[in-house]
């Protein structure tokens, strides 16, 4: 483990209570993302897989003003924990859905997860910059995003294997499939419980702002919303950065939404492992990329680890389509992770190194609310493509184009300041 998170006071419960929330939300998501690979087809899979994502993106988009107020007004370790509380009620009542095998009700609690992991998520990654202060962002961004992604990664892995090793043989009833699967509630349950435990180990090191009242009638009427999305708009490497991501988590979208589909269809994978597996390599991937990141990015932010992930990036999404079985797209998902970490550390870095600290809580809010904004508006492409017949192979080449269309202005941008220089 770094020297940085060893010596730092709550540096390794906080990033165990990371962890702990990521996996506590990929283990419900591929609970219900499994059943309906076990149930359903074609276009009926990657639809239910795109609302199953939709749901996930919907709490951060709806309640962007009320998370970011509440980050900066209140201690955000303290957010944490409260956060922290309703996850263990959230989890209780997932399991009571799963042992009843109430699948549309089950499928609906991925709504209230992301709920609370709204406003979980402005406060934990605004407590970055309090926790390790501002000449340890990046190499304290590296390390997060790696351990989160090494959290979906095995969470992606550990909920498959119980549900693949709990799975009724030739079962097509998704609450009866529920049913029989349930004890993986228990599992969310006792991570929820640990989870809630390492955040009340995270030392309060800012009080917050108390005197902060909500305007509740400028919230209804859209006015919150546009004050908050002016924050970002004052410099320009915080807007950059935050379409930069958007683009990135918006390609990961369709391609976890399309990719179950292409493997079934294409490589004739029916085990939900296997592909789950596949899908993980992309965290393994970008687990890669992230610690990369942390090395390179010791005392210093380097910008042009931007362009050159970007451009790794497109040339891995457009090899992805030509793939011709499961292990080959395993190592494209691997490169294509790894330069995706090179590309979203150091813009998660410039965003909170150029944000003012009363102000952090909502410009992280405001920058999930673009991103999944952009995810959602690529999630509805992505069922329309269904809808219409598209095959999954074509959905890939297409997020292969996208991702070439915004790694051009990129790359033409860095080599134009370097050619200046």
């Amino acid at each position: 483990m770094a020297k940085l998170i060893t010596t730092t006071v709550g540096g390794l419960a906080y990033l165990i209570a990371i962890f702990l929330n990521a996996f506590i939300d990929l283990g419900h998501k591929i609970t219900i993302q499994n059943t309906v690979f076990k149930v359903y087809d074609g276009q009926e899979q990657i639809i239910l897989s795109a609302i199953i994502n939709g749901l996930i993106l919907l709490p951060y988009i709806l309640l962007l003003s009320p998370a970011g107020f509440i980050a900066d007004k209140y201690a955000k370790a303290q957010v944490m924990k409260v956060s922290a509380w309703i996850g263990v009620v959230i989890t209780v009542l997932i399991t009571a859905c799963y042992y009843q095998g109430w699948f549309w009700q089950a499928f609906a609690m991925t709504l209230l997860l992301a709920a609370q992991s709204a406003f979980y998520s402005p406060a934990k990654y605004g407590y970055i910059k309090q926790l390790f202060g501002e000449d340890h962002l990046a190499q304290a961004n590296g390390y997060v995003q790696a351990v989160t992604i090494v959290a979906i990664l095995s969470g992606t892995l550990v909920y498959s294997i119980f549900f693949e090793s709990l799975f009724p043989e030739g079962s097509t009833d998704a609450s009866h499939i529920l049913s029989q699967v349930a004890i993986v509630g228990w599992l969310l349950i006792a991570n929820a419980l640990l989870q809630l435990y390492m955040v009340y180990r995270l030392p309060i090191i800012e009080s917050g702002d108390l005197a902060k009242v909500f305007p509740v009638r400028r919230y209804i009427k859209g006015g919150l919303l546009k004050d908050n999305c002016r924050l970002i708009t004052r410099q320009k490497i915080i807007y950059l950065s935050i379409a930069g991501l958007a683009i990135f988590w918006s390609v990961g979208q369709v391609m976890l939404a399309a990719f179950p589909a292409h493997a079934k269809a294409h490589f004739g994978v029916y085990n939900t492992v296997v592909v789950q597996a596949v899908l993980a390599c992309a965290g393994i991937g970008i687990a890669l990329g992230s610690w990369m990141s942390a090395k390179i990015c010791t005392k210093n932010i380097v910008r042009g680890l931007v362009p050159i992930g970007a451009l790794g990036l497109t040339v891995g999404l457009a090899m992805l389509p030509m793939a011709d079985s499961a292990s080959v797209a395993a190592v494209l998902f691997v490169w294509i992770g790894m330069m995706g970490g090179l590309v979203i550390v150091p813009l998660n870095s410039l965003i909170q190194f150029y944000t003012p600290s009363n102000e952090l809580g909502r410009v992280l809010a405001v920058n999930n609310w673009v991103q999944n904004i952009a995810m959602a508006f690529f999630l509805v492409l992505t069922v329309l493509c269904a809808v219409l017949g598209f095959d999954s192979r074509l959905l890939l080449q297409l997020i292969a184009v996208l991702a070439l269309i915004a790694t051009l202005p990129v790359v033409y941008r860095y080599a134009s300041q370097a050619l200046a220089r």
